[in-house]
């Protein structure tokens, strides 16, 4: 899990952009009622990593393509994924996250899910206010693929023939696509070359992939006093990530009926200590940790050419960040 207080190190040059993101956000969810406000106020007590926003101001700013809309574009972006995330949290029935109570565990799912659908209403409406009918577009199209890849991991879930590919395609959809529009988000408001633009989007999925799977990781290396839930949460239920994919291809049929035995002995206290040890052996953290690397250096080589910048510089380090945090 990310220190968030290492994370001001990186994002000094935009601090002025992230007060006023949050000064917005602020203004956006009050008032509307008290329930809401309560909620609201209960949701910025943890402030989070505002990784999405951080990565749009810099890369915007690296690439001189901020300009007086671009923090609304931001707002519209996170709030999409809280509400997301108040989503997943009513699927997953889940009781913590950022170490304090979720909106379910502390009001009802049903609370929850109409505080996300409410915080959907308000990112479409933050849309508006930036007069741009392509960033309208690009962020529509970015939250379907949020939805379709959500969708498709619940889908396949106990799903142990899913392959490589599957996955990043899932996690492409489910995570990068935020991290992508927010990355193009500069072009598309100062209308810059179609070549500026796809570099960008491409330097946004490659990142937020590695992202997710440095992510995923952490449910093998991970402790629970930093990400929130017990290491094993996600493999022990059934939820397939890169580690477990790429070690189960490495094994004949018999073995694989054994560690999927594992995985499904529920009673066995030890269950998650086997996987977590056949894992580690077969190589499957290391591939994913050198597969999350590998594609944050592709992220990087595509704005490589960029003038260099303290907002390079910042950037740079925040992409190194993000993705070795597990190593």
């Amino acid at each position: 899990m990310l220190d968030i207080s290492k994370m001001t190190e990186y994002t000094g040059p935009i601090k002025n952009d992230l007060d006023e993101f949050h000064r917005l956000l602020t203004d956006y969810l009050k008032d509307d009622s008290p329930l809401i406000s309560s909620i609201a106020r209960h949701l910025m007590k943890s402030r989070g990593k505002r990784i999405r926003p951080v990565f749009l101001f810099l890369s915007s700013r690296a690439s001189n393509t901020f300009n007086e809309h671009s923090v609304e574009a931001s707002l519209a972006i996170e709030l999409i994924h809280t509400a997301t995330l108040l989503h997943d949290d009513v699927v997953d029935e889940s009781e913590m996250r950022r170490g304090q109570e979720t909106v379910n565990s502390q009001w009802t799912n049903f609370i929850s899910v109409l505080m996300g659908d409410y915080l959907f209403a308000k990112a479409f409406r933050v849309m508006i206010e930036t007069s741009s009918l392509e960033l309208v577009r690009a962020i529509s199209l970015a939250t379907e693929r949020v939805s379709v890849g959500e969708l498709r991991q619940i889908e396949e879930t106990g799903n142990y023939d899913l392959s490589e590919e599957e996955y990043m395609s899932i996690i492409a959809d489910k995570t990068a696509s935020l991290f992508t529009v927010s990355c193009e988000a500069g072009p598309i408001l100062t209308n810059s070359a179609v070549a500026e633009r796809r570099r960008l989007a491409k330097f946004g999925e490659k990142i937020g992939t590695a992202f997710q799977i440095a992510d995923d990781l952490l449910d093998f290396v991970g402790n629970a006093e930093d990400t929130g839930k017990e290491p094993g949460n996600d493999v022990m239920t059934g939820k397939m990530t890169l580690p477990m994919i790429y070690s189960l291809r490495k094994i004949n049929k018999a073995s694989r009926t054994e560690v999927i035995k594992s995985v499904d002995d529920s009673t066995d206290e030890r269950s998650f200590e086997k996987i977590y040890n056949f894992v580690t052996e077969t190589g499957g953290i290391e591939y994913a940790y050198n597969k999350a690397h590998d594609l944050s250096q592709q992220g990087l080589d595509s704005i490589s050419k960029f003038e260099k910048s303290v907002y390079y510089e910042s950037l740079f380090n925040m992409v190194k960040f993000t993705t070795a945090r597990v190593a």
